[in-house]
């Protein structure tokens, strides 16, 4: 597959997860009486990439995500020479996710960005949860996507699976960590909402790319480990 396919996938997948994802919570999380809540936009995002590994996962791999795409190339599944193009393309599908999400939301009389599902810590955490609450939450969340996708993807895992596992794991995480920091676990996600909230979501984003990457890159070392043949 070329790489201009390859990239156009991360694009377009990764402006579906945060156009599915955090458009449920800007959208419909808090809709009167029929509002989704917080277990619908676990859903919400989990589905997002259930869907798009199905549609694209034969074409780029359907990363979606940076740190996604640092833990498997720890993890020899992914070389090196691409990641930084994913990279790329991942953030920019992003901020148009963000962008259109923007462009629908204002449509409403009266909106205001009340933090477009951004990433925070301290008063910025929908829990009030401390910086270094948030900091452990998102290393420890994106270890263990990392672990379910390694090991959903392993040749010597059921075929055919993998999608509704590591669906499946992101909504899980979702639903641990919402209350914590809004759950980033992918720096594209946080991104590109960050740029439309502006002011504390920007100083913040630094946790949210680190925290995720740290988490990636330790799981991709421990699954080579895990996963080898003794």
């Amino acid at each position: 597959m070329s790489m201009s396919k390859k990239l156009g996938a991360e694009f377009i997948g990764t402006f579906w997860l945060v156009l599915g994802g955090c458009g449920s919570a800007v959208l419909a999380a808090g809709f009167p009486e029929l509002g989704i809540g917080f277990v619908g936009v676990s859903l919400a995002f989990g589905l997002t990439v259930l869907t798009m590994a199905f549609a694209i996962g034969h074409i780029s791999g359907c990363h979606l995500n940076p740190a996604v795409s640092v833990g498997l190339m720890v993890g020899g599944r992914f070389p090196s020479s691409e990641l930084v193009p994913y990279i790329g393309a991942q953030v920019l599908g992003g901020i148009a996710g963000a962008a259109v999400l923007y462009v629908i939301a204002s449509g409403q009389a009266g909106f205001e960005t009340a933090g477009f599902a951004s990433n925070g810590f301290g008063e910025h955490s929908p829990g009030g949860y401390s910086m270094t609450a948030a900091l452990v939450t998102e290393v420890v969340m994106t270890f263990m996507f990392l672990i379910i996708i390694l090991g959903a993807t392993d040749g010597r895992a059921p075929a055919g699976f993998a999608p509704i596992a590591i669906g499946l794991g992101l909504t899980l995480i979702h639903l641990i960590s919402i209350p914590v920091t809004n759950t980033s676990v992918n720096p594209a996600r946080s991104t590109g909402v960050a740029l439309i909230e502006g002011g504390w979501a920007i100083s913040q984003l630094w946790l949210f790319w680190i925290a995720p990457i740290v988490g990636a890159a330790l799981a991709g070392i421990v699954y080579k480990w895990l996963g080898s043949e003794d």
